[in-house]
């Protein structure tokens, strides 16, 4: 249904920037949705605002042909992206691997884990505030993240929404503390034993000694699928096997003499 003339409008603009023909058999392939761009309202304005926010022409072509979906961003998107990674409050380490690839790409990277978060049913503002509490987001592969949304509303019963309160739900490890902290409530739900409800923050914020404290602890059938202490797995001590003794007093035999002593010292006070 195209015609010819507004598929040669866009090989022109890939062009202008130096993407040679192998590059452009790219884009189209990985991303056939940009022939439905329009050159002069939507692809043109978007290559100025890179432009404008300091990248060079070179680094936005290498970054078009490493990914095709860059040219997927609204304008005014990459603005406000690589304004929450400014204002981002995060460990100096997670803050440098999010920038590891650069600025521009760390901005990508924010505009895929929103799309992500607004395809589940959230709006803009409340999947940068999902971000901003939760930096890690950024790190993760957005399949990781659908799948934790997808647990937490199909299997868990919780609405996607209340992932702006308990952010931390999306950084914590779905194997070693969402299912294992999941199933141990489940149980006691199925027991009888528990007499309220245990709501998505106290599932996650809980460190992992507070809860098994409180929910495993007591209930020594759940020490297993929590994993605290799986069978055949051996605890390490703080100490080396045997360093008890060096710290354990010197224990010396009570005398005749020393128990008389203690008598008589002992006498008065009563």
């Amino acid at each position: 249904m195209m015609k010819e003339d507004d598929l040669c409008e866009k090989i022109g603009f890939l062009e202008g920037i130096r993407i040679s023909r192998y590059g452009i058999e790219r884009v189209f392939h990985l991303f056939p949705e940009v022939l439905g761009f329009d050159v002069d309202n939507r692809l043109k304005p978007l290559l100025g605002e890179f432009l404008e926010l300091g990248f060079s022409e070179n680094m936005i072509r290498d970054e078009i042909i490493k990914d095709p979906r860059v040219l997927s961003m609204e304008l005014g998107e990459m603005s406000r992206c690589l304004g929450l990674l400014k204002t981002l409050k995060c460990r100096a380490p997670i803050k440098d691997k999010i920038f590891s690839e650069g600025e521009f790409r760390a901005g990508f990277e924010v505009k895929l884990r929103v799309d992500c978060l607004c395809k589940q049913g959230l709006i803009h503002r409340e999947a940068f505030k999902i971000l901003w509490k939760e930096p890690r987001l950024i790190l993760y592969e957005v399949e990781e993240i659908e799948k934790k949304i997808d647990f937490l509303v199909k299997t868990m019963n919780y609405k996607v929404g209340c992932l702006v309160e308990v952010p931390e739900y999306l950084g914590a490890n779905f194997d070693k503390q969402i299912l294992p902290r999941y199933n141990v409530l489940e149980y006691l739900r199925s027991q009888g034993a528990l007499e309220f409800d245990v709501g998505l923050k106290s599932l996650i914020k809980p460190s992992r000694l507070r809860f098994y404290n409180l929910y495993v602890k007591p209930y020594p059938e759940c020490e297993k699928m929590f994993g605290r202490f799986a069978e055949g797995a051996a605890i390490q001590g703080r100490h080396p096997v045997g360093m008890w003794k060096l710290f354990k007093p010197q224990k010396y035999a009570e005398s005749k003499e020393d128990v008389n002593n203690m008598k008589s010292f002992m006498e008065p006070l009563v």
